[in-house]
């Protein structure tokens, strides 16, 4: 019997044309080898953002929960970036190996989370706080300092998909504010790190790897190619 994770199926990543939930999943994707197709959504301009694209898929969908991005593997279809990522992680071991690190994953994937919500409702919804935010976040970012340590990677010598969401998520702050990581050099040596392996690497020179925009286009920051 073939392992699953040497069946090479193309399986297809459906979300909008940006960055936004789902930049994290195609990183993990790159690292892997997997085979997969990205299946892009466009939003109209200002000021209704037309997002019938999307909702008229939507309507046609049979799946739980549904929402983008979600992830077809077959007859599989996953929506939640979250489960999306583990779903990956699991079939190429990268959810931890030892108990210590499984926790680890476990903590950092919900921490990250709260991180990504409060960076989104700033950029759509609260943009006006800006300043309480930037005032806010080295202590928000020292407590990801301290929890990596002087590991290498923040489970520990292996890398695992928090990685790859906690490598999206500082990249995009420190597009947001170019200095907010000054203070923090084992975030930058980890940034630094991760662009360093090899597919990352060759995936971030290539055609298909996407700089801009980070956010949808009715969002305050991160909106522009």
């Amino acid at each position: 019997m073939i392992p699953e994770l040497c069946v090479k199926m193309t399986m297809k990543l459906y979300y909008w044309d940006i960055r936004g939930a789902a930049q994290h999943i195609r990183l993990l994707l790159e690292y892997t080898g997997a085979k997969y197709e990205n299946k892009f959504y466009s939003c109209g301009e200002a000021p209704d953002y037309d997002r019938s694209s999307w909702f008229n898929d939507k309507a046609k969908l049979k799946m739980d929960f549904t929402n983008l991005p979600y992830l077809e593997d077959g007859d599989r279809k996953i929506p939640q970036s979250n489960a999306i990522m583990r779903y990956i992680a699991r079939k190429y071991n990268l959810c931890g190996e030892t108990e210590d690190e499984k926790v680890r994953v476990d903590i950092l994937e919900n921490q990250a989370m709260d991180f990504r919500n409060g960076f989104i409702r700033l950029c759509y919804m609260a943009y006006d706080n800006k300043s309480a935010y930037l005032e806010a976040l080295p202590g928000v970012l020292k407590q990801f300092s301290d929890f990596l340590g002087g590991r290498k990677w923040f489970a520990g010598d292996k890398i695992t998909f928090v990685d790859f969401t906690m490598y999206e998520l500082l990249d995009q702050h420190r597009m947001f504010e170019p200095k907010c990581l000054d203070n923090f050099k084992n975030l930058r040596d980890f940034l630094d790190r991760f662009e360093a392996l090899e597919k990352i690497s060759a995936y971030m020179k290539s055609s298909r790897f996407m700089k801009t925009p980070v956010n949808n286009k009715m969002a305050k920051w991160g909106n522009k190619k």
